[in-house]
């Protein structure tokens, strides 16, 4: 039985490597998630960046709440299976009238993971139109398995090392994907995607949430992951906690640890240590 998913959504994904728009909550119910983001930037005086944006469930009690949303865990579970890690979440907001942009790429391709059993849901906190920069997906590439990618580190480019894979997209190949406020879309781990600059004259807040099941391994440091459903018997993944609070000292300490563990992954081969803002 699935739980939000239809069968035939479900083989789409399989084929397709992506589905979407799925309702997971109200616009209004989304807004108010921007609020909260947007009340921690006014009080920083800066839009999140750096480190900040990456692995934020772990610093914000209203995304942590979001990682386990039911509506997303559904989805997740009908793709996965019963027993789901969030292992990463990751904001990825282009400002109005923005040039950033995002190559086509897969996501695996640094990650270090031991399968490609890894389902991305990305999360409209705002109308995401197609001349908002809204993801554009090639689809069936995932059946290509891993693709051959160049780093770049574009300054423009808001992937953390600017990757881009190393063939060429065939014209009128890319579906684009826009979103409204409370909507997800759902891709496969080895999907390639991309996206343009914003031409609105809002911005484009997408919450991208990185689902596993527990038998997934990293391959390249000893890793953390949040137990969001379900149960995790084989421990690949040291534990996280939930904050108490927002970004009170025990978060920002559990943040530090995990951005660093995830970092090291990520940019092994450069000289990098921290993600780019």
């Amino acid at each position: 039985m699935t739980r939000r998913l239809t069968t035939d959504e479900i083989a789409r994904y399989r084929n397709d490597g992506f589905h979407f728009p799925v309702r997971v909550m109200s616009s209004e119910d989304a807004g108010v998630y921007r609020h909260r983001l947007e009340d921690h930037e006014r009080a920083t005086g800066a839009p999140i960046a750096g480190n900040m944006r990456h692995k934020v469930h772990l610093l914000f009690t209203w995304a942590n709440d979001l990682a386990r949303h039911p509506a997303i865990l559904d989805a997740v579970e009908d793709l996965i299976g019963p027993d789901i890690l969030c292992w990463s979440s990751t904001f990825f907001i282009k400002e109005a009238r923005s040039p950033s942009f995002v190559s086509w790429h897969q996501d695996a391709t640094y990650w270090g993971l031991s399968t490609d059993e890894v389902v991305t849901a990305w999360v409209a906190f705002a109308d995401a139109p197609v001349e908002s920069g809204a993801m554009r997906f090639w689809p069936g590439s995932h059946l290509r398995k891993q693709i051959e990618h160049r780093d770049t580190f574009d300054e423009n480019n808001l992937l953390s090392r600017g990757q881009e894979i190393a063939v060429d997209v065939p014209e009128g190949a890319g579906v684009d994907v826009p979103l409204k406020a409370g909507e997800m879309s759902l891709h496969h781990v080895l999907l390639a995607h991309a996206s343009g600059p914003n031409t609105t004259g809002d911005r484009r807040i997408g919450f991208a949430l990185r689902y596993i099941p527990p038998h997934v391994r990293q391959l390249k440091v000893r890793d953390s992951a949040t137990l969001v459903r379900g149960r995790d018997p084989f421990g690949n993944f040291d534990p996280e906690p939930a904050p108490k609070a927002d970004l009170d000292a025990a978060a920002v300490a559990t943040h530090r640890e995990a951005v660093e563990r995830s970092a090291k992954a990520l940019y092994s081969g450069t000289d990098r240590t921290t993600f780019r803002a």
